[in-house]
């Protein structure tokens, strides 16, 4: 029997987990029953629609006569489709990140001297306050980088003076010292974990203020701060692609959410890094990853498409990987036949690929892109068309660029931080309402029952007698 730290033995947990599933369970029929929308969507998959936005939009159907007829995905940023503003940064030679920043949050196009004198000012507040980084970072690291982050913002409020005050003047200079904040903190909680878990040697760089955010990331991960132009370039481009996915994703509605019910930016943006980094959301390219790795180590031939498709719906029949029965990276809520922001890292990814010498491994991934759609109709049935979403390609971009898996999700925050500030600002100034949806409550009325009549079954208290000693 192991002891808890807290010297509670794990056999009262057991002792109580029946019970607690069963009285936290809700029938699967009663969310018919009541026409409930479960996870804010519709039965044809579409979000309820639960707000307005001017910030971005997600395109990835049309509906005809109440159907939904498959295109290629769009992405819009102010108005702006995501392929220009990559292809004109790329034409340029030139990092993007902060511009499309500056678009997110300032809802324009800054002029040359407006982008100017903005990453002046990211520059000017990228280090962190005094003692910060010892203090809330090093002395208390964290296995899991974004729950070092998430903590780290919140302890960013105690060291801002006008922590409370959501007028939109401070909310735009809290706004942007998250937004530069962000790649520091989660360079710090790497290095942190890799010194304290993983024993190994402590970096601990400066941010360069003349650096750009994808610069500054390398300069500050890597030992010995080197970086080729292709690695910095192609990090910049991932950042433009995770900045902004409308207001429906779900950290996205949790920066909504919070920021509703008026309270201060750094418990909003805490929350929103919270829900980024669940499997289903944020941390699904760590999972695109693992199922690469362990689909590289069962696929014998990796150009026999036999071969792949086999092992492919093994995973769909949950007989390998997790169990899960999920192709990770493959699908997406809105996108139908291509998500543009993997359209655009794919293509990107190549010219490193081939530089990396893993054009096999790249070959391989759009084989599973190109199967998975037919093998999963299959499987499951129904004629939901299914695509490579961003996650698909994110984490092999990553790893090319030796960045560490367990930074691929918190890179995810660094970049989505713009996004959700925007639609904080929003939400401060056109919500109006604390976001509060039904709950149908299916309970019945009880009779209360002394505790000197309540009898518990016998199995059960004779289970809690042979524990209670040990408290």
């Amino acid at each position: 029997m192991s002891i808890s730290k807290n010297g509670i033995p794990d056999s009262y947990f057991l002792s109580l987990s029946e019970e607690y599933r069963k009285h936290n369970s809700i029938p699967a029929a009663d969310f018919e029953r009541y026409n409930v929308k479960r996870g804010l969507r519709n039965s044809d998959g579409t979000g309820v629609l639960a707000g307005v936005t001017q910030i971005c939009n997600v395109h990835g159907y049309l509906l005809n006569e109440g159907e939904r007829m498959p295109i290629n995905g769009e992405l819009t940023y102010r108005g702006y489709s995501i392929e220009d503003l990559v292809n004109n940064c790329i034409k340029e030679n030139r990092f993007g990140f902060e511009e499309v920043a500056y678009l997110l949050m300032m809802g324009k196009l800054p002029t040359a001297e407006e982008l100017k004198v903005f990453n002046e000012a990211l520059g000017k507040v990228r280090m962190l306050p005094d003692y910060f980084a010892e203090d809330m970072i090093l002395r208390l690291p964290s296995r899991n980088i974004m729950s070092n982050l998430s903590r780290a913002v919140l302890a960013l409020s105690a060291v801002d003076e006008r922590s409370e005050d959501n007028s939109i003047e401070n909310n735009l200079r809290q706004s942007l010292e998250l937004f530069a904040r962000f790649p520091i903190i989660v360079a710090y909680a790497y290095q942190a974990k890799k010194h304290f878990y993983d024993k190994e040697s402590l970096y601990m760089h400066f941010p360069k203020p003349e650096l750009s955010t994808a610069e500054n990331i390398l300069h500050i991960v890597r030992p010995d701060s080197s970086y080729t132009e292709e690695e910095v370039h192609l990090l910049d481009l991932a950042l433009m692609l995770h900045a902004e996915h409308g207001g429906g994703n779900n950290s996205t509605f949790t920066t909504r959410v919070l920021t509703s019910s008026g309270t201060d930016i750094y418990s909003a943006i805490a929350g929103s890094v919270s829900s980024l980094k669940g499997p289903k959301h944020g941390g699904a390219n760590i999972k695109v990853v693992e199922m690469m790795d362990d689909i590289k180590k069962n696929v014998k031939n990796w150009e026999d498409e036999g071969e792949i498709a086999d092992y492919i719906t093994k995973i769909l029949k949950k007989q390998a990987f997790d169990g899960s029965g999920l192709v990770y990276g493959m699908g997406h809520a809105i996108y139908t036949l291509s998500d543009p922001r993997a359209v655009l890292l794919r293509r990107s990814a190549e010219e490193l690929a081939v530089a990396k010498g893993r054009m096999d491994e790249l070959k391989l991934m759009d084989k599973i892109a190109e199967l998975t759609p037919g093998l999963f109709a299959s499987v499951k049935g129904g004629s939901k068309i299914i695509c490579p979403n961003v996650d698909y390609y994110s984490g092999f971009v990553y790893s090319m660029m030796d960045i560490p898996v367990e930074m691929y999700t918190a890179l995810f925050a660094i970049s989505r931080v713009a996004g959700w500030c925007a639609h904080r600002a929003e939400e401060l100034l056109t919500g109006g309402r604390i976001i509060r949806p039904a709950y149908k409550s299916t309970i019945h009325p009880l009779t209360y029952v002394p505790i000197t009549d309540r009898v518990e079954i016998d199995e059960k208290a004779a289970e809690l007698s042979k524990i209670k000693h040990l408290f």
